[in-house]
């Protein structure tokens, strides 16, 4: 008897099931409360207020480098003191220095390091006394701390969206597989072979399946590995990147380790997407399923036994 296979989408309904999840996307975006970024807008003004009067707007940086990149609240804020912001990742390898604050606090040349780096990208925009080698005003000062949190508080709401999404995702499935499908979630560990899988009915969280990461994998009734890759996409240019570079690239490695018997490579989708990258995923073996309608992801498992 043949195995049962996940539905691979005409054109007509992927495109429906897009439209579907752009529309609830929009809904989301006009609905978020401002209340997140203001508040996150509040904690950033404190932290550069902070910077700016432990080191008299500036004058003793150089001074207070281990005490300010020493706090993680303080360090985060400081990045954003060049323009553009310089990322933790650039940071820690222009000045050859870890950033880590604990390791930052015991060494102070490190810290020097660091904020030396920081302070060659100095926004003279919004600190235009630093490079004249006067003091602040009181109008410039406040304009710098304002408009430091604001990128800093933005930013933060950013990066907060894009992975505040993919944990609600990654929970809603986990709770799905668990209430409507019946499966039980087990500790994660290591597969590099299906004898190194969960047992059939039970699925975990994000784990290495042969060479690459996961994000949910699931044993199916039959025996079958079915891992999950949960993608939230806020743009057509970002799809590209969560299908076709990531997801459906997976599903080919996949499907190369453990032989296309053995395997389900899937996807669950929540955003933006564009039409002709759902179908090119689905031509490299990648099947889809959307966060709105999981209902066929239940029809799937079900059938899988």
């Amino acid at each position: 008897m043949p195995q049962q296979m996940p539905p691979v989408w005409s054109p007509s309904e992927l495109n429906e099931q897009r439209e579907a999840s752009i529309e609830l996307f929009r809904i989301e975006r006009t609905s978020e409360p401002l209340e997140q970024y203001l508040t996150q807008f509040e904690v950033s003004k404190a932290a550069i207020d902070t910077i700016l009067e432990m080191t008299v707007d500036l004058e003793t940086v150089e001074e207070s480098a281990a005490e300010i990149l020493g706090d993680a609240d303080l360090a985060d804020v400081a990045r954003y003191l060049a323009s553009p912001p310089i990322s933790n990742d650039d940071l820690r390898t222009i000045a050859n220095s870890s950033t880590a604050p604990s390791r930052v606090r015991e060494d102070p040349e490190a810290a020097l390091r660091l904020m030396k780096v920081i302070l060659l990208g100095l926004d003279r925009e919004r600190f235009p006394w630093f490079s004249e080698a006067r003091q602040a005003s009181e109008a410039e000062r406040n304009t710098a701390a304002v408009s430091t949190a604001a990128m800093h508080a933005f930013r933060w709401v950013e990066t907060w969206r894009r992975n505040n999404g993919k944990q609600i995702q990654e929970a809603a499935v986990k709770s799905f597989l668990s209430d409507q499908c019946g499966f039980t979630e087990v500790p994660t560990k290591k597969i590099l072979n299906l004898s190194q899988a969960p047992n059939p009915g039970e699925y975990c969280g994000e784990t290495l399946v042969g060479s690459r990461k996961a994000d949910i994998v699931v044993r199916l009734l039959d025996g079958r590995l079915m891992p999950i890759e949960c993608k939230v996409s806020n743009s057509g240019t970002n799809s590209y990147k969560r299908i076709n570079n990531d997801a459906a690239v997976k599903a080919s490695v996949w499907t190369n380790e453990f032989g296309s018997v053995n395997i389900v490579p899937a996807a669950m989708m929540s955003g933006v997407f564009v039409l002709n990258n759902l179908e090119y995923a689905q031509q490299k073996g990648l099947y889809l399923f959307w966060s709105h309608d999981m209902g066929p992801l239940k029809e799937f498992v079900e059938l899988a036994q």
